[in-house]
């Protein structure tokens, strides 16, 4: 392959261990705790112990950082999670037809065979468990796990410091995968509140093609109103002129905290496009981060954010454009209603040396309640002087004379109001390519409680 991998971000634990010996932050240490509870050996134990030490010394963040600020964690703080592993083979979740025979399912972070259906993938593709590789194969995504820009951030280092398995998706040289992959991360939450701490790995060697479906959901046992974390975190490293189509769905429980980290290293020639569909969770982050690391590429974001009542969410992303004639277009979308909040903040970098890069942003957002809010920050970080870029942020309600031109024509206005509604998200959903999953998040918009008439 043609990417080039750095040395880890993560530090080494014997190099911090001095600074480590005190402990900044109790809470985030408790944490640390439950997911370092399991030990692993070799090349991994030595991975984590890096990452735990990092840990140690870094604090859950506040509202006082920049990057927070419109996100208040004092209420994760007031939980206390346990890991919580078990026996659950009669959850019950989405099957897609497309991928009925490519679908690894993990419940709490635990891979659950009984639930996952791999079989008769073309050669070329792997589709496992970390735990069930080949000892080889294992050391090829040594290479790569952890390896991705931005571990040092204190969730991401949270995750890789408990890691025991992984998500693995590896794609073969010039092999192109016309059956979508279907990742299932379930959580289920115990007596108490549950942590769990999902990863993925993703490569696609150059010149390859594979569709990804990611998806975080709340098992139905014992109920979804339960509390838990969800801390994810999934690696992409795309090669020379491959292609990655990924979708990824957020559908945890109203009472649910979800933090996600998407990481995507982008070589030359290399294509890139994310359908991310946030609707669940009482809080949730998801930060979507593009390194570019060679020349040519395009990148294709597209997210839609749907939430009610008193949810939060919050979506940061950073596109890095570190070299010339790439492209990159991004459109998210935010519908809330009730009291919920919705942020969006994304940034598009363009150094002196990526000259004509074409690169666009928008983020549109509907607010269907008088105290529904949400807080947008494009920005473009531009130095190189032979570009096309544009960006740009849009609040609305919904529009008085389109209410009446469809009652005009024998809708009530309740259904107006949510054909309205329902044709702001499908632009985003429409592009989805895995026909079963458009459906069902057609007919779980339809549906969805966010969908308040509070003008």
């Amino acid at each position: 392959m043609s990417i080039q991998v750095s040395p880890s971000p993560i530090p080494n634990s014997n190099v911090v261990s001095l600074t480590s010996m005190l402990d900044r932050d109790d809470y985030l240490t408790g944490l640390l705790n439950q997911v370092t509870a399991t030990k692993t050996e070799g090349w991994l134990q030595d991975l984590r112990e890096g990452a735990a030490s990092w840990v140690r010394h870094s604090t859950i963040p506040t509202t006082r950082e920049e990057e927070w600020r419109f996100t208040d964690l004092s209420s994760l703080r007031k939980v206390q999670f346990n890991v919580e592993t078990g026996n659950y083979a009669s959850l019950q979740f989405d099957i897609l037809p497309e991928a009925a025979n490519s679908r690894l399912v993990f419940v709490n972070g635990v891979y659950a065979p009984e639930l996952s259906a791999v079989r008769d993938l073309p050669s070329g593709i792997v589709v496992s468990n970390l735990a069930g590789l080949p000892v080889v194969e294992q050391e090829n995504v040594q290479q790569y796990l952890a390896q991705a820009e931005g571990a040092q951030e204190v969730f991401t280092a949270l995750n890789t410091a408990g890691i025991t398995d992984a998500a693995v998706v590896w794609v073969k040289k010039n092999v192109v995968v016309d059956t979508p992959i279907h990742l299932v991360f379930i959580a289920v939450a115990g007596e108490m509140a549950t942590i769990s701490q999902p990863r993925c790995l993703v490569v696609a060697e150059s010149g390859s093609q594979v569709s990804l479906v990611e998806e975080y959901v709340a098992g139905k046992m014992p109920t979804p109103e339960d509390t838990y974390l969800t801390n994810a975190v999934t690696e992409v490293w795309i090669a020379d002129n491959a292609q990655v189509s990924h979708t990824r769905v957020e559908r945890e429980g109203t009472e649910a905290f979800h933090i996600g980290k998407t990481a995507i290293a982008q070589a030359r020639d290399s294509r890139y496009t994310c359908h991310a569909i946030t609707l669940g969770g009482k809080l949730s982050r998801h930060n979507l981060e593009i390194l570019q690391t060679g020349e040519q590429t395009e990148t294709t974001l597209n997210g839609l954010t749907m939430i009610s009542g008193k949810q939060l969410a919050d979506t940061h992303s950073a596109i890095a454009l570190n070299y010339p004639h790439s492209t990159s277009k991004q459109l998210h979308k935010c519908i809330v209603g009730d009291r919920a909040h919705a942020v969006f903040n994304g940034k598009v970098l363009v150094p002196k040396r990526a000259q004509l890069t074409d690169a666009a942003q928008l983020n549109r957002n509907l607010l269907l309640s008088s105290k529904a809010r949400v807080d947008t920050k494009p920005q473009l970080e531009i130095t190189a002087d032979n570009v096309k870029c544009a960006h740009g942020a849009t609040v609305s309600q919904l529009e008085d004379d389109e209410i009446f031109y469809l009652q005009s024509r024998g809708i009530d206005e309740n259904d107006a109001r949510k054909l309205l509604i329902n044709a702001f998200a499908a632009e985003i959903i429409n592009q989805i390519s895995v026909t079963s999953l458009r459906e069902i998040l057609l007919n779980t918009v339809n549906n969805l409680k966010s969908i308040s008439l509070d003008s």
